[in-house]
């Protein structure tokens, strides 16, 4: 007989977590997941999902599960907050896929959450929210705030920008506030004047922006939309807001956008954080993943993308039979820092960018936009494996 497989927990069953524990298993280990819910249930909300994260869900079989519960986004518009005029606009679709090796997809949060609940071979731990983990040179003991416990030989976490795993790896640390919440919403397409006809689709203009896109194969209109709000702090993808408030938020902007706030039935608000990046990610037996990990803030889009792409790093190297497990967790650190760092920094930057009010300013930025297929290449083209294979 050959040695047992490691017995690993991971902390959080969401996007990132559950990618990471699939794959985790098709590498051969004993995964169990905990969750601080006590359901899981639907969040409204949608994700985008580029070709960077999309090779790691193909890599585990998932692929086209998501595609067939997702909308390809077949063009990125830029329009005039006021006129609703296109000012860039670029092909997306198979141009996309070509290009970076996979689709563009806008899904539903809980569509793609069932997808790899599904690829999951387990069932996850609810009510399990981790209070405090305690290390050995033999294992890892997770202790609960319900007063269970867990034992592993590795833990990871993946328990968000609050994550209590990271307290145990870098110590105490505080959420950076950006001043800004957004309103976030799903309404029906026929409900959105030309949603039919949306890509991935941005309405830019003073202190203020939306990012709009459809999701569940074009029934939905997935909507956030973001203001400057020092005063809402409450970080929480439970909160909710009157529709109304988000309509007088966008007041004087053009009619598709007003229509379309004014059409969900619910709106969800919440503030936005990350935090600075970490020096360090991994213990001997403990490593972060996710929004535990680089928490970022939304104006890239690749926050589920960069947890993805963990998943798939942090599982790779944990295989290689030539590395013991705390190496493994070093050498996916270090392949992972500075690439979510630098997203990190450039996310903070591009909120800025979107909400510049009308001027100079603004119309130097619309003339850069023809470069932005190559300026974000970087990001949508990258393969993991690729990178992990040029490290060894």
């Amino acid at each position: 007989m050959g040695p047992q497989p490691l017995r690993i927990a991971v902390v959080g069953s969401g996007i990132g977590g559950l990618t990471a524990a699939i794959a985790l298993q098709a590498k051969g280990f004993e995964v169990e997941v905990y969750d601080q819910a006590s359901e899981l249930s639907e969040i409204g909300a949608g994700v985008s999902v580029g070709g960077n994260g999309m090779i790691v869900l193909d890599s585990l079989g998932l692929g086209q599960a998501v595609r067939d519960v997702s909308s390809n986004l077949q063009r990125i518009e830029f329009h005039h907050w006021r006129s609703g005029d296109i000012f860039y606009e670029h092909p997306m679709g198979d141009w996309y896929d070509q290009r970076f090796g996979g689709p563009f997809l806008g899904a539903h949060r809980a569509d793609l959450h069932q997808v790899l609940l599904a690829g999951f071979d387990g069932t996850p731990h609810l009510g399990r929210r981790a209070a405090a983990v305690h290390e050995s040179p033999d294992g890892v003991e997770i202790e609960f705030a319900d007063g269970t416990k867990a034992e592993a030989d590795l833990v990871v976490g993946a328990d968000g920008l609050r994550s209590a795993v990271r307290h145990h790896v870098t110590g105490p640390d505080e959420a950076v506030f950006s001043a800004m919440s957004c309103f976030r919403g799903l309404v029906p397409v026929d409900k959105v004047p030309g949603g039919d006809k949306f890509g991935l689709t941005f309405f830019l203009g003073p202190n203020r922006h939306l990012v709009v896109y459809p999701v569940r194969g074009g029934e939905l209109i997935n909507f956030v939309a973001y203001v400057p709000d020092p005063e809402w702090t409450l970080e929480s993808w439970s909160s909710k807001s009157e529709p109304a408030e988000a309509v007088a938020a966008f007041e004087g902007w053009n009619d598709t956008v007003t229509t379309m706030l004014g059409n969900v039935e619910e709106t969800g608000r919440w503030a936005l954080y990350d935090r600075e990046p970490l020096r360090r990610w991994s213990t001997e037996r403990v490593t972060l993943l996710g929004d535990a990990a680089h928490p970022m803030l939304p104006h890239a889009g690749q926050g589920s993308n960069q947890a993805i792409e963990d998943a798939g790093a942090l599982a790779t190297y944990l295989a290689m039979e030539s590395l013991t497990p705390a190496e493994a967790l070093q050498r996916y650190e270090h392949l992972r820092k500075a690439r979510t760092r630098k997203i990190q920094m450039g996310s903070r930057g591009n909120a800025a960018c979107f909400q510049l009010p009308d001027g100079p300013a603004t119309d130097e930025r619309n003339a850069r936009l023809v470069s932005l297929p190559d300026n974000v290449a970087w990001i949508h083209g990258y393969n993991v494996f690729a990178d992990i294979q040029e490290s060894l």
